[in-house]
């Protein structure tokens, strides 16, 4: 039996999500580990944030760099967490992105400061495909009469 049109309408207008995604840039400065360029070491490490964050492993890609450097990343079933080390500057880039929203990204970077050993760290938290507030935008730009900025 076909569903009503009012009905398909309805259950399409709830599967529209607000927001798309959640993110954390994270940048993890003077990293006292001895592990910065040991290439199991990150990817386990990488693997233990995920889980502990809850997330589903899917798979994982990591590269050695010569003479030195790693980046990698984890695909979980919710998204991703990605890192870029320069073992020579004791830093690592680390992102974490979610689409649901059981992941525990706070959880994740704990984790990773922790492990790491960074003397200082920088997090910032991003949603991602925010409707609401890319609405809202456009209405504020548009009351003060300037045009929207748009690719071309």
């Amino acid at each position: 039996m076909r569903q009503p049109a009012t009905t398909a309408a309805a259950t399409t207008a709830e599967r529209r999500r607000a927001v798309f995604g959640s993110q954390v840039v994270l940048d993890l400065y003077d990293c006292e580990t001895t592990h910065l360029d040991d290439l199991e070491w990150v990817k386990t490490t990488l693997v233990s944030a995920a889980l502990a964050a809850g997330a589903t492993i899917v798979q994982t890609v990591f590269h050695k760099f010569a003479p030195w450097g790693i980046s990698g990343v984890v695909v979980i079933a919710e998204s991703h967490l990605a890192i870029h080390i320069w073992p020579e500057n004791r830093y690592a880039a680390v992102d974490v992105f979610t689409c649901g929203e059981n992941v525990q990204m706070d959880v994740a970077s704990a984790f990773l400061k922790r492990e790491f050993r960074a003397k200082r760290a920088v997090q910032r938290r991003f949603t991602r495909g925010d409707r609401a507030s890319t609405r809202a935008r456009l209405r504020a730009v548009q009351e003060c009469g300037a045009a929207p900025v748009t690719n071309p």
